[in-house]
């Protein structure tokens, strides 16, 4: 009851300063208020007869005065005329105010729901959805997915989360979910596997290869599937089938991919059947570049994209301790992992940990 009579009460102040502020004001404005409103300018023409009698005035004297005193009548006639209008639109300002006001209680009684009491800031869900952490966040989602598992967005959310916290094979099992309660997806199989190939400890897994296999048949333009296909090849030294998919993601890139340089190191190992029938000279120029792409980032930091350079050309050249080092100071100077898309995709299939260490 309170709520309303406040909200009573500034509705009136409000109308009341409308209302005056659109009302018209008139200044000097005064008029005859007599019974008859044209007895003043009756006495006015007997003066002007009596003038003329008398030999005050000329004729033509008297004739210009009695046109000025009908003028005068004219004017007076619309001044009256003009306050009865505003007196309507006065009266009509008020209903529409009124309206207004009648209106907005109404929808306010429908759609409003006064009687709530205020929700303290720090409560609201825009804010605490900024304050929860991701285990919370993953706890909540699992709670709502155990009263409603059909919820494919739910599991959709949950799925890279579980891969983010090293849960992998509830990460499968999202995946599976996703895939289970929508269209076929290139890129959720992809991800499948993904989950698939970290689940399995760098062991490989071939559910995860026939998915990878399956998205490269049917999308001839996903580069990533491509790409763990290179890199597992290369992990079991199948060269020959690892030169082809490094040869179909090189040919699908733009031009500033940042893992196409290292793309282009692992064509050459497996071009030459392995780092040790590469060609020495080939050998050094690589082992070169990395190092000084290495010392470079050690010393002075880099970009993400060059530090994806790095991970991959020593995973491609089969050193995996130092991948995993690189890979270790990437996290430390990009902990977020959204800013580690690309890195953590390239790492990861290749048996990398997020926690140090090869698998």
């Amino acid at each position: 009851m309170i709520f309303w009579s406040i909200a009573i009460a500034i509705t009136v102040i409000a109308c009341a300063v409308l209302f005056y502020a659109a009302a018209g004001r008139g200044v000097n404005a005064t008029e005859p208020q007599t019974e008859d409103a044209n007895s003043h300018f009756r006495l006015l023409l007997a003066g002007i007869d009596a003038d003329l009698a008398s030999g005050k005035l000329e004729a033509d004297q008297a004739l210009a005065a009695k046109a000025e005193l009908a003028r005068e009548m004219l004017r007076s006639k619309g001044r009256m005329a003009g306050a009865q209008g505003r007196d309507l639109g006065r009266g009509l300002q008020l209903a529409g105010l009124a309206g207004v006001a009648a209106i907005a209680f109404g929808f306010y009684a429908i759609l409003g729901s006064p009687d709530m009491p205020a929700q303290p800031l720090a409560e609201r869900p825009e804010i605490v959805a900024q304050s929860i952490s991701l285990g919370d966040a993953i706890a909540q989602i699992e709670a709502r997915l155990a009263e409603t598992p059909d919820d494919v967005r739910g599991w959709t959310v949950i799925a890279p989360a579980y891969v983010e916290t090293g849960r992998y094979g509830d990460a499968v099992n999202a995946y599976r979910q996703v895939l289970a309660l929508s269209a076929p997806s290139a890129e959720v199989e992809t991800d499948l596997a993904e989950a698939l190939l970290l689940d399995a400890g760098g062991s490989g897994s071939d559910e995860a290869l026939d998915l990878l296999r399956n998205v490269a048949a049917t999308d001839p333009a996903n580069v990533r599937a491509r790409l763990y296909l290179a890199a597992e090849a290369m992990r079991t030294g199948d060269y020959e089938t690892a030169g082809t998919y490094w040869r179909e993601a090189i040919g699908l890139a733009g031009g500033d991919e940042p893992w196409l340089a290292a793309a282009r190191e692992g064509l050459a190992v497996a071009e030459a059947g392995g780092t040790d029938n590469l060609a020495g000279q080939q050998a050094e120029m690589i082992q070169s570049m990395v190092g000084g792409l290495a010392g470079r980032l050690a010393a002075e930091g880099g970009s993400v994209e060059e530090w994806t350079q790095l991970v991959q050309s020593y995973i491609v050249l089969g050193d995996l301790e130092e991948a995993q080092s690189a890979y270790d100071a990437a996290i430390a100077a990009y902990p977020a992992a959204f800013d580690r898309g690309e890195l953590d995709t390239l790492a990861l299939s290749a048996g990398l940990t997020l926690n140090g260490g090869t698998q």
